[in-house]
């Protein structure tokens, strides 16, 4: 399968053969399994602390004839520890167990839990490969929601690694066709749920992903453009192609970098 080559001018400067990676055949269920495991290798461990709650002297005797025991006062056999004292008449008060104030958890969450979801090599490759084909199909790609051009997709040029300002690769990509892309990508909304109380109050849509061949100045032009993605073609993965685990997102391929995807048969 061949694609138009375009410069930033919306030039075509001629066609492109794409690498075999592009003809995989689309697997969803694949995709959305890479997806996952990636994100669950992303998730931080959290849970009680293994003393919280247990820092109390409450042992209690319950046996009959024990001094400083609880027995006969037709209480229940719960931990508890000594509040006051009058002779030999304590006072107490509950701790330690569960249903006790200051207590420790019934089923705390453990910090030692492991989240991680292990994928197979060749199935990770197999579920990049379907979403590497997955960002050619129109059909897919506007499902998502992105607003693209009529004759994406198509291949950029060489030339579009060198630029080395914010402004310069907008004005590229709105000569591309994609200033509504762009326009959809700059709106964000406040996040609904407790998700405002930790550090994520704000969501952006998602927007175009650059796959370039090597660390060069529109990576870090670009970086700067919201909802722009940039990653060099052998840090491809599910996710960056497949945001939430839904496959299509709009991408845009540099020629160079499908001279590397073919030359070192990444993802074979």
């Amino acid at each position: 399968m061949k694609l138009p080559i375009y410069n930033k001018e919306m030039n075509q400067k001629g066609e492109k053969e794409l690498p075999s990676q592009f003809g995989e055949a689309y697997r969803p269920d694949l995709i959305k399994r890479a997806v996952l495991s990636l994100q669950s290798y992303a998730r931080q461990a959290y849970g009680a602390d293994p003393k919280a709650g247990q820092r109390h002297s409450s042992e209690l005797s319950k046996r009959r004839r024990k001094y400083r025991g609880c027995y006969g006062f037709g209480i229940s056999r719960v931990n508890r520890k000594i509040l006051s004292r009058r002779g030999t008449r304590f006072n107490w008060v509950g701790a330690t167990s569960p249903q006790t104030r200051g207590g420790r958890r019934a089923h705390a969450p453990k910090a030692e839990k492991q989240f991680a979801q292990k994928i197979n090599k060749k199935e990770n490759r197999k579920a990049i490969r379907s979403a590497i084909g997955a960002t050619l199909n129109k059909d897919l790609v506007a499902a998502r929601g992105h607003r693209i051009p009529a004759q994406y997709p198509f291949v950029l040029d060489a030339a579009f690694e060198s630029l080395s300002k914010t402004k310069d690769v907008t004005d590229a990509l709105a000569k591309l066709g994609f200033q509504d892309e762009l326009s959809r990508s700059l709106l964000k909304k406040v996040r609904a749920g407790i998700g405002k109380l930790r550090g994520r109050k704000y969501q952006r849509k998602k927007g175009i992903l650059l796959v370039v061949s090597e660390s060069c100045p529109v990576a870090k032009a670009a970086s700067n453009i919201p909802g722009v993605d940039v990653v060099l073609v052998n840090a491809v993965n599910a996710e960056l192609l497949a945001p939430g685990a839904l496959p299509g997102r709009v991408t845009l391929f540099t020629e160079k970098a499908l001279d590397v995807m073919n030359d070192k048969q990444l993802f074979q």
